[in-house]
């Protein structure tokens, strides 16, 4: 089962095992409509119920069922919360989600392979994909009229750049 990080926990908050995290997820209602996630540890999986939770100076405060003493949430220190990927939103159809961009091999309308997706960066304007080629990092622009197209489900992006764009 593939898994989508919704949050990370930072540390443990208070006395009765409740937990800071940072939110991950661009729809922080999921937490209201799936209270059983998946805590992914480089140990592996646990199963975790969410008692309580709310939202504090842009962050989320959790509190798991099982875990009631600061003792006993320190344990979940740096646990990513996940979904299954079955479970994620729907977007509308020119959406996506950054790990569905992640892995995607660019190419230019020419046929010119550039590398693949490493990451999204949010920049607070126009989101820029970090794209590894063989030889360097190309940062261009996820905007309509560079990216002309995006086949998630053949993991590809086929992009128009304006001149200079690929030269740096």
């Amino acid at each position: 089962m593939d898994l989508v990080a919704i949050a990370r926990i930072s540390k443990p908050r208070g006395l009765r095992g409740e937990v800071v995290a940072d939110v991950l997820t661009d729809f922080p209602e999921r937490f209201e409509t799936s209270p059983h996630v998946i805590g992914l540890t480089a140990s592996g999986r646990t199963e975790l119920k969410i008692e309580k939770f709310f939202f504090q100076k842009g962050r989320i405060v959790l509190k798991f069922a099982g875990f009631d003493s600061i003792e006993a949430a320190e344990i979940l220190r740096n646990v990513e919360i996940c979904i299954p990927e079955t479970e994620v939103a729907d977007l509308n159809e020119d959406e996506f989600f950054d790990w569905q961009l992640e892995g995607c091999e660019v190419e230019t309308v020419g046929g010119e392979k550039l590398g693949s997706v490493l990451e999204l960066l949010r920049t607070g304007g126009t989101e820029v994909l970090v794209v590894k080629g063989s030889d360097k990092e190309y940062l261009i622009p996820f905007a309509e009229a560079i990216c002309v197209e995006v086949d998630i489900e053949n993991k590809r992006i086929r992009i128009d750049p304006p001149e200079g764009l690929l030269e740096f």
